[in-house]
């Protein structure tokens, strides 16, 4: 067999991708429509209605097996990118983030019992969670720069105590779970970082408000939250203490991944609906996708999907070879990422007044896809990490060649 036909999802993959699909358009894309939310997201009484068809379907969590083990992340790209059809697939397919990137990091660092507690719930999709390592710009918090934690965790006896701040902290509002990060002593006079499990609600972690974002398919939104004094037992610290730093690799890449894997879909749903809107609509006495400045925009959004398609497919390949991906991940999440807005932004443009309004999902992926160019790290912050990454390369080129 050859490396590429190795690379490609197998075909029980490749079935689910197309059940899934089929399940987003027929049953779910209808719920769109459906009044049932606020200017966060979804009301949790609309994502159980979808989860249970998901769940009657066969198709809920569709990207860990029975067993508890996951697809491959070339096979999760095609389910995700399905789920992605609707703003709404990944909450009620239970794709989602942050449950999507937290089920992985405790199915590869939670112990038995901790899976038990935290894990199957969420895999169940009968509880959503919340990842809490953000904290307020104002106060100076840790946001892309995690060596900047600021809320500290103290251990007393057979339990830690943590108290500090936590903005952003997306789907708190409702959710039953918490993965807090917060900065430990190990004693070697460094920086720190432990993750501790949290049931909620606790009344040691108070909402102190939950601001109003560009995105709006967030079940609770992106809470900023006060931590005081918060007991968490030894037995919840997820994986090893003062380890969080190292675990949070784990999760980081596959997490920018999937993002990217969903929105893909999303795009994609984006063009079909302004394809169809230009190849219906006529003005000056033609079809608007005979208009060549709105056809070449259409034609620059298929390059732009293939692209974001086959960057997301190499990083999945190097996932699943067994490495952290780091550079990779970040190449594709800028890449992905600013496609993907280039084609929801010609998709408004191609669609006119309409594009721009509630008429059509287009406006809404736009937003969100907006927002995507921010979460899991801004653009920047990646071309700041590779360029880094050519500046160690280089140095170890000029010690060589010397």
């Amino acid at each position: 067999m050859s490396n590429l036909a190795a690379a490609r999802p197998d075909e029980d993959a490749v079935a689910l991708a197309a059940r899934v699909e089929a399940f987003v358009r027929e049953q779910i894309i209808p719920y769109e429509s459906d009044a049932r939310r606020d200017s966060h997201g979804p009301l949790d009484s609309l994502v159980a209605e979808m989860r249970d068809k998901a769940r009657a379907a066969g198709l809920l969590t569709p990207h860990i097996r029975a067993d508890g083990s996951h697809l491959s992340q070339r096979a999760t790209a095609r389910v995700l990118q399905a789920s992605g059809l609707s703003p709404l697939g990944p909450l009620a397919l239970n794709t989602a983030a942050p449950d999507e990137g937290n089920m992985l990091l405790l199915g590869s660092v939670a112990t038995a019992a901790q899976k038990a507690h935290f894990l199957a719930p969420m895999v169940a999709g009968n509880a959503r969670s919340a990842f809490l390592m953000t904290e307020p710009a104002a106060e100076g918090g840790a946001g892309s720069d995690p060596s900047m934690l600021q809320t500290v965790a103290v251990q007393q006896g057979d339990e830690w105590v943590i108290s500090g701040r936590k903005a952003f902290a997306t789907g708190f509002a409702g959710a039953k779970i918490a993965i807090i990060m917060a900065r430990t002593d190990d004693g070697s006079g460094g920086i720190a970082a432990t993750m501790f499990l949290v049931d909620l609600p606790d009344p040691a972690i108070r909402i102190d408000r939950i601001p109003h974002t560009i995105d709006s398919s967030m079940p609770g939104g992106h809470a900023i939250v006060t931590i005081d004094g918060l007991r968490v037992p030894v037995a919840n610290i997820l994986g090893e203490p003062h380890a969080g730093f190292k675990y949070a690799q784990v999760r980081l890449s596959p997490a920018r991944l999937s993002h990217c894997m969903r929105w893909l879909g999303s795009a994609m749903r984006a063009q079909e609906i302004a394809s169809n809107y230009a190849c219906r609509r006529e003005a000056f006495g033609k079809k608007l996708v005979d208009h060549e400045g709105v056809g070449f925009m259409l034609a620059e959004n298929l390059i732009d999907l293939k692209q974001a398609e086959l960057m997301i497919d190499w990083c999945a390949d190097v996932l699943d070879g067994g490495s952290l991906g780091t550079v990779e991940s970040s190449m594709a999440k800028v890449a992905v990422s600013e496609a993907l807005y280039r084609v929801a932004d010609r998709c408004i443009q191609v669609m006119g007044g309409t594009g721009v309004s509630g008429d059509t999902v287009v406006e809404q992926i736009f937003r969100e896809i907006r927002a995507f160019r921010i979460y899991d790290g801004p653009t920047e912050v990646h071309k700041w990490s590779l360029a880094k990454k050519i500046k160690r390369d280089h140095a170890r080129t000029d010690r060589h060649s010397a």
